[in-house]
């Protein structure tokens, strides 16, 4: 049986901080759910609030007051992690020395379903107190950690190392104070398999043209080495994720990967995501990948989400827009692809996938509708149409089901 220990709050932190840190009851998690006060932090703090990742203790402290007492929405997202196969104690890590995504050997499911069952465990420990799961969920992180030591395959183990990085470290951050789990090693392990990777995409991007790679590749790298950053308290490799969001040369940073800007006529500011004349579910995807690196951001007293006049809400309101089918501008997206940077046109926004479900929106409409009342009609529309979030393994057995975390519902409701 392990014994939890809760971190402590850091001394010197702004009181927005602290008080996530330090959050008890019902009253006080509430009223860090609707506190409208923007992070201002421009770095890294001096110190990192732990969890604080895509969740923080007020998040953690409001879904488990709410779901004992019943309450929906978050019992109906408690109702649905509990019935994912991956969520249950019994699960068994199958850890391995090397991963590979693309090409020959193919083996990266095996890492993508422990990590989902790691997450899993960790939150049904974290919300219900419940021991076993705790321990499945270290079992599963410490097992990797002692055994992976390369990821690789063609250029999608950029991929591999960028979007299963920052879930790892996810993972990882709501067991970190177990008794049993060995942080030090899984720490090691995510900076010498992971960030390696991370920080030699996001530098030389795999020798391409600077613009050949989707916004989503170095979104998941970004997310990784920030996510990374935190687990291991180390600023420079916060700053470094958080510097790439504001100006990066690819097509993850902010400007890039929202290029154009318009208002409907219903009066409504939307941005046109940098996949959208490619197809829906990446475009989808990239809502939750660059949700998450927002989130983490947050969670450190850095407000990305609003950065750039909310840059980020346009593009998630076009992207919702679309895909419940109702018609958004488009301007023709031309970029260099390639080595030599031959140029590609993309005249029409993609119908490919169209209305594809992904657990993205919950993250994105609590936090802008219920943390700074804004009116997001599209988002709020998507958030509501797919509740109660899941997670991976509730939506199919491919990669694409679980390129995000989920079960929003439960962990961010408001």
């Amino acid at each position: 049986m392990s014994r939890r220990v809760q971190h402590h709050p850091h001394t010197g932190e702004s009181s927005r901080r602290s008080l996530l840190k330090t959050t008890g009851g019902l009253a006080a998690a509430l009223a860090v759910g609707s506190a409208s006060a923007a992070p201002t932090a421009d770095a890294a703090p001096a110190s990192f609030t732990h969890p604080g990742m895509l969740h923080n203790w007020g998040d953690i402290n409001r879904a488990k007051v709410r779901v004992a007492a019943g309450t929906d929405p978050w019992l109906s997202g408690w109702n649905k992690l509990t019935a994912n196969s991956h969520a249950q104690s019994t699960w068994t890590p199958n850890p391995q020395a090397t991963i590979v995504r693309g090409g020959t050997g193919e083996n990266y499911g095996i890492l993508y379903n422990d990590i989902a069952a790691a997450y899993q465990n960790a939150l049904r420990w974290n919300v219900a107190g419940t021991s076993a799961h705790g321990d499945c969920a270290v079992r599963i992180l410490n097992a990797w950690a002692s055994t992976l030591t390369t990821v690789t395959g063609n250029a999608d183990r950029f991929l591999a190392a960028g979007i299963y990085g920052w879930q790892l470290a996810n993972a990882a951050e709501l067991v970190r104070d177990h008794a049993d789990f060995d942080l030090a090693a899984f720490q090691k392990m995510m900076v010498s398999v992971f960030y390696s990777l991370n920080n030699q995409f996001l530098t030389g991007h795999n020798d391409a043209c600077i613009t050949n790679y989707w916004a989503n590749w170095d979104l998941c790298n970004m997310a990784s080495i920030m996510a990374i950053g935190i687990l291991t308290d180390d600023a420079a490799k916060y700053d470094q994720a958080v510097s790439y969001f504001k100006s990066g040369a690819g097509n993850g940073s902010i400007g890039h990967a929202v290029p154009y800007l318009y208002t409907d006529s219903a009066g409504y500011a939307l941005g046109q995501w940098q996949e959208s004349g490619r197809d829906q579910a990446h475009s989808v995807m990239g809502m939750g990948q660059m949700g998450a690196l927002c989130e983490m951001a947050w969670n450190q007293g850095d407000d990305l989400y609003s950065y750039d006049n909310r840059r980020f809400m346009k593009a998630a309101q076009y992207v919702a827009k679309y895909n419940l089918g109702q018609d958004v501008p488009y301007t023709t997206y031309t970029w260099g692809s390639g080595q030599n940077c031959a140029q590609q046109f993309q005249t029409a926004i993609s119908t490919a996938s169209r209305g594809q479900v992904r657990p993205v929106w919950a993250m994105l409409h609590y936090h802008y509708n219920r943390r700074l009342y804004l009116d997001d009609q599209y988002i709020a529309q998507m958030c509501f149409s797919v509740a109660p979030e899941g997670g991976g393994g509730d939506y199919g057995s491919a990669s694409g089901g679980y390129d995000q975390l989920g079960f929003g519902t439960l962990m961010y409701a408001k």
